[in-house]
């Protein structure tokens, strides 16, 4: 936004700093000045602003006036724009039907005005040449006045052409089938929700955004109706979306207009447009809504302590602090009113322009902003507890410490998903939560999974160039409904390309899914869990995730719960996103994994004693897996068994003698050793004897 020190000075006629010590001293307060332009000798600067969206009390010249006035201490001129005396007659009918949107609507009517170029009075011919330093063009002395008036004070404005009018003025909402040609030339359809200034025959304008062609002032327009309105911010907002609008009316009125500025801006215009000649017929007709008055302009005082104000501020580098006398002037100068309630306590009545100020804690910021932040001490306050820890912060730790131990980068995706995406990875797609306001369709439910990030940043990273990807995730996931949300912990890990690095002593090999198998299983390590298996479900069963491959894909299960799900990405999800790759993705609910306690590291002294190394070769029938074996090896209770693995596997079409249909041979290698003492054979046998009992609990037999 830009502002002109020329036009500020007009109101603070007593300012003594330079434009640059002012540009530094509002920015310092939040009105940030972020350019200083000379406009040569007598015209003074011009300031380029960023006005934040809640202070639309600053983005006019009046108002960066009063903060100057506040931060100075300076006499504000109050505005004032006297009218001559009104001809007699009734004014012009107004109604308001959409009491939900407008609250004040004001009317004057103007008879016999001249419509050009800005007439010599001393208003026009400063406002003339307060628009040539802001490169301001000028269109009519109509248009400009309404310019003028936001530019100074911030309120639109709009004209009618009096004789285009038929009936009165009605403030509703649309109806359907409504049409409306706006200034710009476009025939717009009116959408019932669209709030709209119309006649007792036809819409007018779109209420807050822009005129309508049929009413708009031309050079032979003789009577005028000025309208002077508050509009609610919403009803503005949204009539402006759905119509493609962003005008200098509604970027005022969405962020919430001054509700009392009409009548002052509508005699603004007035004072103008009479420059060049015409008379007022009637009385202004200011029709208000009071519900909307008492929610803006009237709202109730909020009480202020001065001990709160000094202890939530802390100490100032001023040795007398922040005293009653400087709370009174700052919130004054302001347009605060203030009512003593006691000794330091006051009752503030809040300004009609100040739609951000709502309860003590804002008045206080108010105090700090204006005194200034760089006047308080460097304290940091007082903090008597202790920093703890969220419950599972040490698995958490664990967590990433095993991932990037094993080469992998932790990543973080979007909490929100498409509720088709939603839909496919949730554990229970019933439980979806869907956002009231969405940003777009492809982020409308918070996310049940953490699948749908993980693939769309494997995918990011491919469509990179990037051939290897390990990546994981450790995130929130939510189900329940709008009403009650649950929150769960969960990871997410994803993978593609080759093992290793590839170079001249070593070719490339694809990760696949026994690699992720690898990964899982190390993260399951670090919890001390009793039983853990990999298993696998039919298709038909229907009980594997959709976003895994059929046939490639496992259910991990600690303890006899199921704690997560891994494998290939589903060919049909891979084609969708255009991954032409192989990706491999697990999903463990984290929640579960945490039952498990953490894993002590646990040390022992190597023994001295000759360890003894036994092969078993097996028969297993087709259901026997390795996860089942493990798991009864494991529960043998033989101290001495320090290792078992599997040496070799044959299976159908290989030449295995002895074997039934469906069978598989494996090769099963055991080591024992003693801390204390060299193994015996008899010993041995027994060890033995213990692991092919092992064997038989999972339906195997020695081979003969």
């Amino acid at each position: 936004m830009k502002i002109l020190t020329k036009w500020l000075r007009q109101y603070l006629p007593a300012l003594a700093v330079d434009d640059a010590t002012l540009a530094e001293d509002l920015t310092l307060r939040g009105i940030a000045v972020e350019g200083v332009f000379d406009l040569g000798a007598g015209n003074g600067s011009l300031f380029e602003m960023d006005i934040t969206t809640n202070r639309v009390d600053a983005m006019n010249h009046y108002g960066v006036a009063r903060e100057a006035a506040t931060i100075y201490g300076l006499p504000l001129a109050p505005l004032g724009f006297p009218l001559p005396a009104a001809k007699d007659g009734a004014g012009f009918p107004v109604a308001i039907e959409a009491t939900d949107a407008c609250g004040r609507f004001t009317a004057r009517v103007l008879r016999g005005v001249t419509i050009g170029p800005a007439g010599a009075g001393a208003l026009s011919s400063q406002m003339a040449g307060l628009f040539r330093l802001l490169e301001q063009k000028q269109i009519s002395n109509a248009v400009d006045a309404s310019n003028y008036a936001w530019l100074a004070m911030g309120q639109p404005t709009h004209t009618f052409d009096l004789d285009k009018l038929v009936g009165g003025i009605v403030v509703r909402r649309a109806r359907k089938g409504e049409t409306l040609k706006t200034l710009d030339g476009v025939e717009r359809v009116l959408d019932p929700e669209d709030l709209i200034v119309a006649d007792h025959v036809k819409p007018l304008a779109l209420a807050g955004v822009m005129g309508g062609w049929e009413s708009m002032i031309t050079p032979e327009t003789r009577n005028v109706l000025v309208e002077a309105a508050w509009f609610d911010p919403v009803a503005v907002r949204r009539t402006a979306r759905r119509h493609g609008l962003h005008t200098d009316a509604s970027h005022r009125f969405e962020r919430g207009a001054d509700f009392n500025a009409g009548p002052m801006a509508s005699a603004l215009v007035v004072s103008i447009i009479l420059e060049s000649g015409g008379e007022i017929e009637g009385e202004l007709v200011d029709v208000q809504v009071a519900a909307q008055q008492a929610r803006t302009a009237a709202r109730q005082p909020v009480a202020l302590a001065l001990k709160q104000v000094q202890r939530i501020l802390g100490t100032t580098l001023d040795a007398e602090g922040i005293t009653a006398a400087a709370v009174e002037g700052i919130l004054s100068s302001l347009g605060c009113g203030l009512s003593a309630d006691g000794e330091g306590q006051w009752q503030v009545t809040l300004p009609s322009w100040r739609l951000d100020l709502d309860r003590e804690i804002d008045l206080i910021e108010e105090v700090a902003r204006v005194y200034g932040y760089n006047r308080f001490a460097n304290t940091l306050p007082a903090f008597a507890g202790a920093v703890r820890h969220l419950p599972h912060a040490e698995a958490d730790g664990v967590l990433r410490g095993t991932l990037r131990a094993a080469g992998f980068h932790e990543a973080i995706s979007s909490t929100f998903c498409s509720a088709a995406d939603a839909g496919l990875c949730a554990p229970q797609p019933g439980l979806v939560v869907p956002l009231g306001n969405p940003l777009s369709e492809e982020a409308g439910v918070m996310r049940a999974s953490l699948v749908p990030g993980m693939v769309t940043m494997v995918a990011g990273n491919l469509n990179r160039d990037v051939a290897d990807v390990r990546l994981f995730e450790l995130g929130t996931v939510f189900s329940g409904s709008t009403e009650k949300v649950e929150e769960r912990p969960a990871l997410a890990i994803g993978l593609t390309g080759n093992v290793g690095q590839v170079g001249p002593h070593q070719g490339p090999r694809a990760l696949d899914f026994y690699d992720l198998k690898g990964v899982v299983e190390q993260i399951v390590a670090r919890f001390q869990a009793k039983s853990v298996y990999f298993d696998t479900f039919p298709p038909e069963a229907g009980i594997t995730p959709g976003w895994l491959h059929p046939y490639r894909s496992a259910r991990v299960v600690v303890d006899g719960s199921t704690v997560g799900w891994l494998g290939q990405l589903h060919p049909r999800v891979a084609s969708e996103r255009k991954i032409k790759e192989a990706v491999y993705v697990a999903e463990l609910y984290a929640d579960r994994l945490y039952r498990q306690a953490l894993a002590r590291p646990a040390v022992r002294e190597l023994s001295r004693f000759q360890p003894v190394r036994r092969d078993f070769s097996l028969v297993l029938p087709p259901a026997a897996h390795w996860a089942q074996l493990d798991d009864a090896l494991g529960q043998t209770g033989i101290p001495e068994l320090i290792d078992w693995r599997v040496r070799e596997v044959a299976r159908e079409g290989k030449a295995v003698a002895g074997l039934a249909a469906g069978e598989y041979s494996l090769l099963l290698g055991t080591t024992f050793q003693a801390t204390d003492r060299t193994l015996r054979d008899e010993e041995l046998q027994g060890f033995s004897a213990a692991v092919l009992k092992a064997v038989t609990q999972v339906g195997g037999r020695l081979r003969a």
